[in-house]
């Protein structure tokens, strides 16, 4: 099954995320932080990763990098 790791600081976009994505097809694991996604990318792997650009401390952007 493919993953995909939702990195969303607003709850309730990252739980319709979540539903709609799981309701696909996909395993969905979500983060609300950049410093929580570092975490888990170097613990794990995933097929797609949805990125809120706007995150506080370490942004989108910067984890993007």
């Amino acid at each position: 099954m493919p993953s995909i790791l939702v990195v969303e600081d607003e709850a309730s976009l990252a739980e319709l995320l979540r539903y709609n994505f799981e309701a696909a097809g996909f395993s969905v694991r979500s983060v609300a932080s950049g410093e929580e996604a570092e975490v888990v990318l170097q613990e794990e792997r995933f097929d797609c990763l949805v990125l809120d650009w706007m995150l506080p401390g370490v942004t989108g952007i910067e984890l993007c990098r």
